[in-house]
């Protein structure tokens, strides 16, 4: 039986690992894929091994197109085919969007290099795997913070909103062979996060955000990873969408 494959970048830790682990569950081969820290990424492949996948574990950086093309040689050496990719590599710089002092024009280069040239790279790198086998789908995780002003920074939102409308242009110039859609989670549970804002303002934005939720939720890694489940392995008929995963937040609560 030939197994199909699935990449995921930034899958060391958070939402991607979810997803390999999920692809991995499945019967799928996977490639957990890292920038920095090779020591999560290889826990990870080792719980994808566990569930019976191969793994390939790659260091890339997306922002480098050479990167993405040796990445894609890679895996079309080891296995000659590639069924789902998942853009899931993502960076932010945090700062209070009232400041616009806060930010300058490196930071958003450097965030747009990863989340949205990253995401165009690996797509046109695996492009001709991706033709290989009918309906293949590529899914970018974008986030709410592009359809609300919110988020970590400026930059962070507007790189989201860029890659939901290059989701689009893109789905209409894959098509029909390749499906390209997008996940906008809400507030996602990660130590990325949790990081990022600090203990006492993480918890306070779970506070707020659960308040404002119709489901009374935050988001889990492996909420997002199912709706990548289902984007990439199936709906067949869906393309060019950006699917929220909010828990209700965008409803607010009456």
């Amino acid at each position: 039986m030939i197994r199909k494959v699935c990449v995921v970048t930034g899958s060391s830790s958070g939402i991607g690992a979810a997803t390999a682990r999920l692809y991995a569950s499945q019967g799928w081969n996977v490639v957990v894929n890292y920038s920095r820290k090779s020591e999560s990424a290889e826990a990870v492949a080792a719980q994808c091994r566990a569930l019976g996948a191969e793994v390939l574990v790659l260091r890339t950086d997306v922002a480098q197109d050479a990167d993405c093309r040796a990445m894609a040689q890679q895996v079309q050496d080891a296995w000659g085919r590639v069924d789902v990719l998942v853009n899931n590599a993502g960076t932010t710089k945090f700062a209070n969007m009232k400041n616009l002092d806060a930010l300058q024009a490196d930071d958003f280069h450097a965030i747009y290099s990863v989340n949205v040239i990253g995401a165009y790279q690996m797509i046109r790198a695996f492009e001709p795997l991706l033709r290989q086998h009918p309906v293949t789908g590529v899914v970018n995780i974008s986030s709410i913070a592009s359809m609300l002003g919110t988020g970590s920074s400026i930059a962070y939102m507007a790189s989201k909103g860029a890659l939901n409308a290059m989701t689009i242009g893109l789905a209409r110039a894959l098509g029909p062979d390749i499906r390209v859609n997008a996940i906008a989670p809400g507030l996602v549970e990660t130590p990325w996060m949790q990081d990022g804002l600090g203990p006492a303002r993480y918890e306070a934005t779970v506070k707020a955000y659960k308040g404002k939720a119709v489901l009374d939720a935050v988001i889990a890694p492996e909420d997002v990873a199912q709706t990548a489940w289902y984007l990439g392995a199936h709906a067949a008929k869906t393309t060019g969408e950006v699917l929220l995963v909010d828990a209700g937040l965008r409803l607010t609560r009456a």
